[in-house]
């Protein structure tokens, strides 16, 4: 039953999503007005307002006009509630249950937002960042790459909040100036923008939330998901080669990735590729 309250909870939550995803670009207010076909403007009732379902029942199309409603508003229905579905599996209801999905709706929003208008809100990825190293000095979850850095900088500070803060400020860097350092070198070489300001504030509060090695693992899922994924589209919708490619897509995705696997993708990276090295 818990698993089936997680499911519906983010379908819920993921037609919020939707409101967000259309609004933010356009500065209009995510809780007014109500929700309105956006062909023939009337007014959705709240029976065919219904994740998923309400879709289902209508065939797609508004209860009025009989215009298509976009498959995208029960896609990213669907995959809010299998997100939060599979974050119960792995931390069962508690705090960090509602702060991981909080921060995976975040990356969602972002992810279809950059897609449509190739913007990443500041509401979103500043506020993020601030909240990111709040909620990791609230937590205090352990960091063996900090517990290590202070060890060989002979540093005895134990105070798991204080490691805990150090530990988001470093993926702060990570993340952010790692993109920020890529966009730099791109543009002093070619002489073009090759990455937008966006991205990097986006990975800062990745780095925030989930800590260096995460934030890292994010910029290396996203890009092998950028290069396949969008050469594969540029190809076969026939884009030229300067196509601009939503980055903030692929990070939102694998930032996704990394909340629910990354620790094991991380500890497989470990044990296959440098242990047996060592």
């Amino acid at each position: 039953m818990e698993l089936v309250f997680a499911l519906f909870f983010g379908l819920i939550l993921g037609s919020f999503l939707n409101v967000c995803i259309l609004r933010l670009p356009q500065g209009i207010s995510i809780t007014t007005p109500r929700s309105r076909c956006p062909q023939c403007k009337k007014l959705i009732s709240w029976y065919d307002n219904v994740p998923v379902l309400s879709y289902v029942i209508l065939g797609g199309k508004c209860r009025h006009c009989r215009k298509k409603i976009s498959a995208r508003y029960p896609f990213i229905e669907g995959l809010t509630g299998v997100v939060s579905a599979l974050l119960y599996l792995k931390l069962g209801f508690g705090v960090e249950w509602a702060i991981y999905l909080g921060f995976s709706s975040a990356l969602i929003v972002l992810a279809f937002i950059d897609l449509d208008h190739r913007i990443l809100p500041d509401s979103i990825t500043l506020n993020g960042i601030w909240i990111g190293v709040l909620i990791n000095v609230y937590l205090a979850p352990p960091s063996p790459l900090v517990s290590r850095i202070l060890r060989a900088m002979d540093l005895e500070i134990t105070n798991p909040r204080l490691i805990a803060l150090m530990a988001s400020l470093l993926g702060i860097i990570v993340g952010g100036g790692l993109l920020w350092g890529v966009a730099e070198a791109y543009l002093r070489l070619r002489g073009i923008e090759g990455m937008g300001f966006g991205d990097v504030k986006m990975m800062a509060m990745v780095g925030a939330f989930l800590g260096a090695p995460m934030a890292l693992l994010t910029i290396m899922l996203g890009s092998l998901l950028g290069s396949v994924i969008g050469l594969f589209f540029m190809r076969f919708a026939g884009k030229a080669r300067d196509y601009e490619l939503p980055f903030g897509t692929f990070l939102g995705l694998a930032g996704i990735i990394a909340v629910l696997y990354g620790d094991d993708l991380v500890r497989l990276y470990v044990e296959r590729m440098i242990q047996p090295n060592l």
